[in-house]
């Protein structure tokens, strides 16, 4: 049994979108990069060869890696969250306790996850530890540098 994806419906689109990009452009673009690779001759000591076969083996390897998040994906529905409490989905507002900074995440499933851009992972230390909570608790996140605290200030649909 493979786990599901959780995906918000933002994260599906973006994954379908690339996946068609893939397909559709990407495949044809590398396709004439061989041929035209191949009609220089002798392919032993052909770089650009080489290079479009690399390029063509990563592509097939993506589409066949969002295939099979798309295969187990579950769309988490935004407009259904429950904010009563934190779950995939959710914008929430938090409080470092030892740092006294506010900081705002959005928690998306692991294939969304990118910190630069605040979207935490429910299967990351602080997004597993916020999962469930209500504004008002507080959190407590074990990692390599100790126990951190978080209080819930705020939770609220992503937009």
């Amino acid at each position: 049994m493979s786990k599901k994806n959780l995906l918000t419906y933002q994260g599906l689109q973006k994954l379908e979108n690339e996946l068609q990009d893939l397909k559709v452009v990407k495949r044809k673009e590398v396709a004439q990069k061989i041929k035209e690779a191949r009609e220089q001759g002798d392919l032993s000591e052909n770089a650009e060869y080489d290079a479009a076969k690399d390029e063509q083996r990563d592509i097939e390897a993506r589409i066949e890696e969002i295939e099979k998040i798309l295969k187990n994906a579950e769309v988490v529905v935004e407009d259904e969250v429950d904010l009563d409490k934190i779950s995939v989905g959710c914008q929430v507002r938090i409080l470092d306790c030892e740092f006294d900074e506010e900081l705002e995440y959005k928690i998306v499933g692991s294939t969304e996850a990118n910190s630069l851009k605040g979207k935490i992972s429910n299967e990351s230390p602080v997004g597993r530890a916020l999962i469930g909570a209500r504004v008002g608790d507080t959190v407590n996140v074990e990692t390599q540098a100790g126990v951190l605290q978080y209080k819930v200030l705020e939770i609220q649909r992503s937009n």
